[in-house]
């Protein structure tokens, strides 16, 4: 086993039993964080009783089997097994249930629990709730936490309640991307040209920041294109698919589609065509305008297979069902701040386009500003002075293509 330096030092830790109640892993992607906190967890639970309880857990059952459970299988071969449908596995003889913790009704999964140990994935996604009931579980006698987190608002529980209180029984490691002496640095340089503004500083950097000014500050002219260039572009290199995002205006806002394309290889990313109604008539002119769109965009781009809307309208997605020759699905709604950091990511790296067709999608983007006011967590202003609308449904057609786009 290879370790960097910084891997070394932490690993020293639980070797001079020097761990805390609580053990954090913070810092920057990629910077060895979870591989080494991985490689602690199993260490030390080999060290404890077999007889007692563990629990792993991660925002989404999903996320802890990409994150932590598949590395874990590599890591420790044999030794270790899990089934995400009983949400068990086991680990050196010691039985690990596994949860998710998305939301604050994930906390009642946990109650009523005795643990020796926890493991946490992206402890910033996590219910506060969750976490709270969770340190409450770990009751036995010498029970520790470990947990993994990229930084966040200098607000955020995590940081305000637990990293910054002097009070507690709590350990924090942080790693840089510099920490990571594997990565080669062709990587580790397209890594920091893709990230800017706030997320450079936290996913770079490793630093707790604030978000202000502009959401999507670097989006710029060289982003927008005529529809003659993309179809230049496209003729060079076709698309792979398309789809549509939907999102519904209600008394105050618009309802607005977006047509996405994806280049083959998932290489750029183009906004080819809009929707925009800030009328709302009725569902019937939504569903029609909606059977329109996607019919003269599906003749425009035979690429285009599916439709991805906002779930909060269940009778419009079963009637878009039924009035267009494409798939229709309820769109992933990941955490606001992924979806930023995806398109903020497409942005930096030179990646994302936009038809110059697309007026109110621009307006958009270029006038996104973050909510100042909200302190606590990432929250775009959404106050009528802005076209939230347009980037919800932009959003809506790409986030879903995250591990496409970014090979995770």
């Amino acid at each position: 086993m290879i370790l960097s330096p910084k891997q070394q030092q932490a690993l020293a830790l639980l070797k001079k039993g020097r761990l805390r109640r609580i053990n954090i892993f913070e810092g920057s992607v990629r910077s060895g964080k979870t591989y080494i906190s991985l490689i602690m967890w199993g260490f030390w639970v080999a060290g404890s009783p077999k007889e007692k309880a563990y629990l792993m857990a991660g925002k989404t059952l999903t996320t802890l089997k990409r994150n932590v459970l598949e590395p874990m299988k590599t890591l420790f071969g044999e030794s270790f097994s899990y089934s995400i449908p009983k949400k068990e596995g086991e680990l050196f003889g010691r039985k690990i249930y596994l949860e998710g913790a998305s939301n604050s009704e994930s906390e009642s999964k946990i109650r009523g629990m005795t643990l020796m140990g926890a493991y946490c994935d992206e402890l910033t996604l996590f219910s506060e709730d969750f976490f709270v009931m969770l340190l409450s579980r770990l009751s036995e006698k010498g029970a520790k936490l470990f947990a993994t987190t990229n930084p966040d608002s200098p607000a955020h529980w995590v940081k305000r309640s637990y990293l910054d209180n002097k009070k507690l029984d709590l350990l924090s490691m942080k790693f840089t991307l510099l920490d990571n002496i594997f990565l080669p640095q062709k990587y580790v340089e397209s890594l920091k040209n893709e990230f800017f503004g706030v997320y450079y500083d936290r996913y770079i950097l490793g630093e707790w920041v604030a978000a202000e000014g502009r959401v999507y500050d670097g989006f710029s002219q060289a982003n927008i294109l005529s529809s003659k260039k993309i179809a230049e572009r496209l003729s060079e290199k076709p698309l792979a698919t398309s789809v549509l995002g939907v999102d519904y205006g209600g008394n105050k806002s618009a309802s607005a589609f977006v047509h996405v394309g994806f280049d083959k290889g998932f290489d750029n990313v183009y906004v080819l065509s809009e929707y925009y109604d800030e009328r709302n008539r009725s569902a019937e002119s939504l569903i029609s305008g909606f059977s329109e769109f996607a019919e003269r965009e599906k003749s425009r781009f035979p690429s285009l297979c599916a439709a991805y809307c906002d779930s909060a309208e269940q009778l419009l997605v079963k009637s878009f069902r039924q009035a267009a020759r494409i798939e229709v699905r309820n769109a992933l709604k990941k955490p606001i701040s992924t979806r930023i950091n995806m398109l903020n990511r497409l942005i930096s790296a030179g990646r994302f386009f936009v038809s110059e067709e697309c007026p109110h999608v621009i307006e958009a983007i270029q006038s996104a500003v973050w909510d100042e006011r909200n302190t606590h967590k990432d929250v775009r202003l959404d106050n009528g002075t802005s076209n939230i609308d347009s980037l919800d449904a932009l959003e809506y057609a790409f986030e879903r293509y995250e591990r496409q786009l970014f090979g995770f």
